[in-house]
């Protein structure tokens, strides 16, 4: 082994780093009653870590081609640094109440270290490495309000389905192994063009269910329907910047790194998952809106959401062009953080104003009291519906271009393809209607007992001043789209 490739591992050393940083500082202060500054030292080395993975780093291939980079994996890398800076900053409050404070940032960056080795998997083995690095951390910190019950119930259900999962993608990866005889993305994406060129039925059966397990298992990870029912429930009960980091970082690694697997080594299999992954789309945003619509809760009601919004960043992947593909996820994730990120940075604030209630009803009136959140959160909301001119719809429509970009109306597949986007358009004014309850509840019903008036703390005003700075500009600036694009 050559250990000279751990150096074209940057972003992975410098999270190395981090973490070696925040265990010392941690252990040094542990007697310290109060440790105002951990926070800021930690917020400051995470954005040194996005700093380093904006910077235009070179592909390199590391470990055999098990450590695989490209630009499109180093713009994924430097969203996902983005939105950790982003919870780093908006969880001060709550994680300076917790005597384990430490141990949060800790597991925060183990987790996003795991993601980055994940999407940066030129292996199916050390894809599954990464994939476990990110999941075990990440439900641990789902428990981490160990005296909530609905806590407690989170992490169980979470480490049942992850491991459960794992269990399904594994088999799913047996299967690929004992049709190819190796574990190597591009060896294998070879040897299955070799089989699907032959047309031998019998030789084609078992990296198809490798296919269908395979996928079937990610999909637990990125909360796809028919393999959501953990989500909900996970989200509840988990600490609110716990749930954020759920919903945007982890899924958006989840969700590139799916995209990448099926277009660099499922390649000769397009036609069999391209009509599952459809399926899955269609299914993931329509039942998500409708069983959205009924909740009552809000980070129950952010969990469907958040179903729905998967949905719409695979609707990226059923197009034939891998570089409008990633361009298209990679700016949608982007988009989805800083817009879902301000939403859980008011919910959290809520929350603790609130006696740790986040009912939707208890927003009744909520812009008489605190009218600069209110305007905050509907501007997060009409993001995330796709209403222009925010960022959110230019990221939706841009997902709708690629999903159908390649597709010959002619064909059977492509007929569906652009089916599959009406749906979808469809879908997008329902969400339209559920997003705009939040924002009826605050401006127009009213309530006896509305929220009191409170003032933020800075962090919670510097998290929103970053992901509002977000919605308003990333769909202006044609630039940022342009930096994904040239990437890919």
């Amino acid at each position: 082994m050559n250990y000279l490739d751990f150096l074209k591992m940057i972003p992975e050393a410098v999270l190395v780093a981090i973490l070696i940083i925040t265990f010392i500082a941690d252990f040094a202060s542990t007697k310290q009653t109060e440790r105002k500054w951990l926070n800021p030292l930690v917020s400051v080395l995470y954005f040194a870590l996005t700093i380093v993975c904006l910077l235009p780093l070179e592909p390199e291939n590391a470990f055999g081609s098990m450590y695989v980079t490209s630009s499109s994996v180093n713009v994924i890398k430097a969203i996902l640094a983005l939105g950790s800076l982003i919870v780093v900053i908006m969880s001060r409050s709550w994680a300076e109440e917790n005597p384990k404070e430490g141990e949060f940032y800790m597991l925060l960056t183990s987790t996003l270290l795991g993601m980055f080795v994940m999407v940066s998997a030129g292996n199916f083995l050390m894809f599954f490495l990464g994939l476990e690095m990110a999941s075990v951390p990440l439900a641990t910190m789902v428990a981490f309000d160990m005296k909530r019950n609905q806590s407690a119930e989170g992490a169980a259900k979470f480490i049942l389905t992850a491991t459960f999962s794992s269990g399904v993608m594994l088999y799913g990866i047996s299967f690929i192994y004992g049709a190819c005889g190796t574990l190597y993305f591009g060896d294998v994406r070879h040897i299955l063009m070799t089989i699907f060129a032959a047309g031998e039925t019998s030789k084609m059966l078992l990296p198809v269910m490798g296919l269908v397990f395979f996928f079937s298992g990610l999909g637990f990870k990125i909360s796809l329907v028919p393999f959501h029912f953990w989500t909900a429930d996970t989200y509840q009960g988990a600490p609110t910047p716990v749930t954020g980091y759920l919903s945007v970082i982890s899924k958006g690694a989840a969700a590139f790194t799916l995209l990448a697997i099926l277009f660099h080594v499922f390649t000769p299999m397009m036609k069999y998952w391209h009509v599952l992954l459809m399926i899955v789309v269609v299914l993931s945003i329509t039942v998500a809106n409708l069983f959205a619509i009924r909740q009552s809760e809000l980070k129950r009601f952010m969990a469907f959401s958040s179903i729905s919004q998967a949905g719409y960043i695979m609707l990226a992947a059923i197009g034939y062009n891998w570089a409008n593909s990633v361009t298209a996820l990679s700016y949608y994730i982007l988009v989805y953080v800083v817009a879902n990120m301000a939403v859980f940075s008011i919910i959290s604030v809520v929350e603790q104003n609130n006696g740790g209630k986040t009912d939707i009803d208890d927003y009744d009136g909520f812009y008489k009291t605190n009218p600069k959140l209110s305007f905050l959160m509907t501007l997060a909301m009409f993001s995330l519906g796709g209403i222009p001119p925010f960022a959110g719809m230019f990221s939706k429509f841009f997902v709708f271009m690629s999903g159908v970009n390649g597709a010959d109306i002619h064909t059977t597949i492509g007929t569906w393809g652009y089916a599959v986007v009406f749906i979808a358009l469809l879908n997008t004014v329902i969400s339209l209607y559920y997003y705009l309850k939040i924002v009826k509840a605050m401006y127009i019903k009213h309530s006896d007992n509305p929220l009191p008036t409170f003032k933020s703390d800075c962090n919670t005003k510097l998290a929103l001043a970053l992901c509002t700075t977000g919605i308003l500009l990333f769909g202006i600036f044609s630039y940022v789209y342009q930096w994904i694009a040239t990437a890919a």
